[in-house]
């Protein structure tokens, strides 16, 4: 029988076993200079307790014991940090927890979000599609609540048997609306805050148009608005403005518990256009009319508006000899074209009798307004009339008659304005327009008690803010 013979260990170059050792070396020194990832975890923890409790630890360094240095073991940073803000999270929760009483099941509230409605919102907080039925149907106005919007929220209670008690929605800063049980239904109950008024002042000056530097001035769109309304008889918004017009306004603000929710009316306003300054005044006579006047006490209504359509550009003006864009010969352009965009609303230029709304011809659809024995004017390329406009109606002015559009001979959106006089047509941007009534004699020494004060305002208020704008 033949015996095995061990085998003798492999040979390995001595060069070989050197550079094995030197890698095992490097190795063990590596496990000693970087942590593990345990380790490493650690430590990043650590960090941010220090981040998070930084204000703490500086008031520990600073009372630190005479002698003692920050970097001993009793007041190492990250040993101390650690136990610092878990007893400081500690106290918080408790005094959260003391302060916080425990939530009331029977308590629900919900924002609605796109898509919600009222069955979706009752479904979300365990109402069924009975009681939903039950509490809109208890008063016709109930069924306000249907009327969602997103963003709204809804306060819900609970009876203790899983039916609605109450629903109570606040709909803006002074409107609120309720719908509570009672034992023979529901009540609904529509709650308005009156705000406080106060007055402001606001002064801007036009680098590029009304609206951009109304806004950086502090004005919302429905002041700026209004603004153009008081001086729109005599400055027309879509061919006068210049950079560097200004504008002052005070105006009544709504506030609610300190805060403004809303704007009223604007009281007086200044607006220089051109270098001219005019000047408007609020006032209400004694039978209760109010107007504008300027700080004489003339009327700052014309008969007539200037522009039709507020804001809008002039693309073609008045003009005897002009060469018509579709027809392509000579041929009288006997008024103004307003171009701007589809559907724009037009306004009556002054009170008066509707002697067309239909169609007319190249105008396409086309009103034609009587003011008086003398005036009339014409709207022509309307998209369509507004409601209740038709052929022997009346209208005031600035009430709006149609909106712009394209129809009969336009090469695009745009109002065709004409204006004539004793049957003559006449440049409605040129043409001097009639003034409207002034102030009573019996009343104008009320009305200058009224406006004096407001212009004295608007002078100290403008020179206030030059000096603090002064280098």
């Amino acid at each position: 029988m033949t015996q095995s013979v061990p085998k003798a260990p492999p040979y390995y170059p001595r060069s070989h076993l050197l550079a094995a050792s030197g890698v095992a070396a490097l190795l063990s020194l590596a496990l000693l200079v970087f942590p593990s990832r345990e380790v490493e975890a650690k430590k990043t923890y650590l960090s941010l307790e220090l981040d998070n409790g930084s204000e703490q630890l500086l008031q520990e360094k600073d009372d630190l014991r005479p002698g003692q240095a920050s970097g001993d073991i009793g007041s190492s940073p990250f040993n101390g940090s650690a136990n610092l803000n878990k007893d400081s999270a500690n106290q918080d929760a408790n005094k959260t927890a003391a302060a916080t009483p425990p939530s009331d099941p029977l308590q629900k509230t919900v924002t609605v979000g796109n898509g919600d409605t009222l069955s979706t919102v009752f479904a979300r907080v365990g109402l069924s599609a009975t009681d939903l039925h039950e509490a809109l149907n208890s008063s016709k106005d109930a069924k306000q609540l249907s009327r969602l919007k997103i963003g709204q929220v809804l306060d819900f209670k609970l009876t203790p048997d899983g039916k609605l008690d109450n629903v109570r929605s606040k709909l803006s800063d002074l409107e609120s609306i309720a719908l509570s049980r009672t034992d023979k239904g529901y009540n609904f109950k529509r709650e308005l805050v009156k705000p406080d008024m106060r007055t402001a002042y606001s002064h801007g000056v036009i680098n590029s148009s009304l609206f951009l530097s109304a806004k950086r001035a502090g004005l919302s769109h429905d002041l700026t608005m209004d603004l153009a309304n008081v001086f729109g008889y005599d400055i027309d918004f879509a061919l006068d403005i210049r950079e560097g017009d200004e504008f002052e306004v005070i105006y009544e603000e709504h506030v609610v518990n300190g805060k403004q929710v809303g704007n009223g009316d604007i009281l007086a306003a200044r607006f220089t256009n051109r270098g001219k300054t005019y000047t408007a005044v609020r006032y209400t006579s004694k039978q209760g009319v109010t107007s504008y006047y300027n700080a004489d006490g003339n009327s700052m209504r014309k008969a007539f508006i200037r522009t039709p359509v507020d804001f809008a550009r002039i693309s073609s003006r008045f003009s005897m000899g002009r060469r018509h864009p579709i027809l392509n010969k000579i041929r009288a352009h006997k008024g103004v074209d307003y171009a701007a965009p589809r559907g724009t609303p037009i306004k009556a230029a002054g009170d008066g009798k509707i002697l067309l709304a239909g169609r007319r011809g190249g105008y396409g659809n086309a009103v034609i307004i009587q003011h008086g024995n003398s005036y009339r004017t014409l709207y022509g390329h309307m998209q369509g009339f507004a409601k209740g406009i038709r052929t022997g109606g009346m209208v005031k002015q600035g009430q709006i008659i149609g909106y712009i559009g394209t129809t009969g001979l336009s090469t695009g959106p745009h109002l065709h304005y004409e204006f004539q006089v004793n049957g003559k047509h006449v440049d409605p941007l040129s043409q001097k327009l009639p003034m409207a009534d002034p102030i009573a004699r019996n009343e104008k020494q009320r009305f200058m008690q009224l406006s004096q004060p407001l212009m004295a305002r608007m002078d100290q208020e403008k020179a206030t803010q030059l000096a603090m704008n002064k280098p």
